[in-house]
């Protein structure tokens, strides 16, 4: 379908706070670096990422996602810890999820996409936060900081 634009792996992520526009970074990293500590000290951790069960469109079949599981708690931890940054935390509630494709202009996904089983889990050793932007091929991720997690 030439409507539908396919993420690549470098577009990959699940998103635990999206923050919009945010003019300086640097106080939104520091946040982010007390994460770890705050969630060690209550005793949370580590975190294992659970893809699946199956892909599924969102509200009006323009994303075709897969949900993950597992990361409630640290989407939780980041959001209180950057409150003060960007859109309010809760703008839209935490919904994990990969986003596999797009569709272009004003079309509808197949429906024939939804239901197709996909599974996997994996540890989640960092957060990372991203400056993205918008192109011809898609949002492009830059790395402005990554934490890692305790494992």
């Amino acid at each position: 379908m030439k409507s539908l634009r396919w993420t690549t792996r470098d577009q990959w992520h699940v998103t635990l706070r999206f923050l919009g526009d945010v003019a300086d970074p640097a106080p939104v990293a520091a946040s982010l670096r007390r994460v770890p500590a705050a969630l060690q000290a209550s005793g949370s951790g580590p975190f294992e990422a659970v893809l699946g069960p199956t892909v599924a469109w969102f509200t009006g079949r323009r994303i075709l996602q897969i949900p993950v599981k597992g990361m409630e708690l640290l989407a939780r931890s980041v959001s209180s810890h950057t409150a003060e940054f960007g859109e309010p935390p809760d703008a839209k509630p935490f919904s994990g999820h990969l986003t596999l494709a797009r569709v272009r202009d004003r079309a509808r996904g197949p429906v024939n996409l939804a239901g197709i089983p996909i599974g996997a889990t994996w540890m989640v050793n960092d957060m990372v936060l991203f400056s993205s932007s918008l192109g011809s091929g898609g949002a492009r991720y830059s790395v402005l900081e990554r934490v890692p997690l305790p494992l």
